[in-house]
């Protein structure tokens, strides 16, 4: 468990400073830099798959676009954890009444069923 937990913080922390190091993490203009690197070295092998797919492959998309659904899902994000955080009391509450509701069922003697009829002959 602790060796897992080593290996997947030593792989996070190496993702953040490769990202950080290819300037990901860097001002606007480094990020345009980078994203145009990669999709200048990645079109050579689109345009071969291109001709081996039985279907159109659309274009990449422009910086532009790319910054717009950044910011457009990096919002959606935020909002959706603030709505989650505003409902959490409601949550906990529901799951604890679910909880209690199945310790009272389980606290509860199990009915007895059939009667004497069948009990064995005396």
């Amino acid at each position: 468990m602790v060796v897992g937990f080593l290996l997947r913080g030593g792989l996070l922390g190496g993702a953040v400073y490769y990202t950080r190091q290819v300037g990901i993490w860097g001002d606007s203009d480094q990020s345009d830099k980078l994203y145009n690197t990669v999709k200048s070295e990645l079109c050579p092998y689109v345009e071969k798959a291109k001709k081996q797919l039985p279907f159109e492959v659309p274009q990449l998309p422009r910086t532009g676009e790319m910054r717009f659904l950044a910011k457009h899902y990096y919002n959606e994000g935020v909002k959706n954890t603030f709505r989650f955080i505003h409902m959490l009391p409601c949550y906990a509450g529901r799951g604890l009444k679910k909880v209690k509701d199945t310790f009272q069922d389980f606290a509860q003697s199990p009915a007895i069923t059939g009667g004497e009829e069948s009990s064995p002959a005396k």
